[in-house]
């Protein structure tokens, strides 16, 4: 059963700065979007060919009072409205989460609101509560560039880490992959858009298997270099065909784990998260395979998916009735993992 708050009509205002999105959103009741709004330094980071925390920082500074505004004017609301302000406190850049806390305390003391500290991961699994009630146990999977992992989800604040990625992440190899055919950054929408193009299956890839291990760890390493090993061979690459099978190779490492977990837990839901779980092929499989359990599989809407001020507002909902505070003297908690030890 959804064991969330009765706070009916109760605003939460986020604030995400994790990385290179500025994101604002304000949520009531634990699942009503009134409002949000997003900015993306993506654009001025692609000639990096990836984050530049600098450039990031500096963005966050530029748009967020405005965002914050915005939201504000778009939802017809006014800060004395607000029980709370929500922010991401970890993990992600210090000092582009610097810049996000700093902001919230101000706002925070300026409005006379509280301030609850929200984990970036667990405010991705958040965003499921936008598709109904969160139902418990569950299995919790994070899917992201930055972070790969399953978690046994028992309660809100109770999760209990199974496995994670030892080397990359899965974003993080889509990425990698993504130069090796001359894409752009992010890697994963661009590799998802060229495998549907393509005329045929093309070669299979291997999938990391940790010896001695959880069985439930994964390991995402050696796909950039087996790939670059076979485009070596190739004169003539077909990049859509070697694009699905980047594609392919990560969401059968991913799924392979899920289902191992479903065999050894009990669960009464999969919860995907994160901006690799906006991929349509990963979401077909994890469907599937909830299916086969007798559960379901849920999946945030794409924007959603990646990071957002919406997933922040919904886990200050969450974490305020829990008696989750942020001091004005706090600062930044990275790394900040997510979880109690492992089953």
């Amino acid at each position: 059963m959804d064991q969330g708050p009765d706070e009916a009509g109760q605003l939460y205002l986020g604030i995400e700065t994790s990385c290179d999105e500025t994101a604002v959103g304000l949520v009531s009741s634990g699942r009503n979007v009134e409002g949000e709004a997003v900015a993306s330094s993506a654009g001025k980071q692609d000639r990096y060919g990836g984050i530049v925390p600098e450039v990031a920082a500096r963005e966050h500074v530029a748009v967020l009072p405005g965002l914050v505004a915005a939201v504000l004017q778009q939802a017809h609301r006014q800060p004395q409205e607000i029980a709370a302000i929500g922010v991401t406190t970890g993990p992600g850049l210090f000092g582009a989460l610097l810049v996000g806390m700093t902001a919230a305390k101000a706002l925070a003391v300026a409005w006379g609101r509280p301030l609850v500290a929200v984990h970036h991961l667990e405010a991705h699994l958040y965003a499921n509560a936008l598709t109904g009630p969160i139902v418990f146990p569950s299995l919790a999977l994070l899917v992201s560039g930055g972070h790969t992992g399953l978690w046994l989800w028992r309660g809100h604040g109770d999760l209990v880490r199974i496995g994670e990625t030892l080397d990359d992440a899965a974003g993080e190899a889509l990425d990698k992959g993504a130069r090796l055919l001359g894409l752009g950054y992010p890697g994963g929408p661009a590799i998802e858009r060229l495998a549907l193009t393509a005329q045929g299956p093309g070669p299979r890839l291997p999938i990391g298997h940790i010896r001695g291990g959880s069985p439930y760890d994964m390991s995402f390493s050696g796909l950039k270099t087996a790939l670059r090993q076979i485009l070596d061979r190739d004169p003539t690459p077909d990049a859509a065909r070697y694009a699905l099978s980047l594609q392919e190779a990560v969401v059968d490492a991913v799924v392979e784990r899920v289902e191992l977990a479903l065999d050894a837990f009990s669960a009464r839901a999969v919860y995907a998260a994160g901006g690799v779980a906006a991929n349509r092929a990963l979401q077909e499989r994890l469907h599937a395979v909830a299916r086969k359990h007798g559960i379901g599989a849920f999946v945030p809407e794409p924007r959603y998916c990646t990071d957002n001020g919406v997933m922040v507002a919904l886990a200050a909902h969450y974490g305020f009735s829990a008696g989750i505070r942020l001091s004005l003297e706090a600062g930044p908690r990275t790394p900040w993992p997510l979880g109690s030890a492992r089953v």
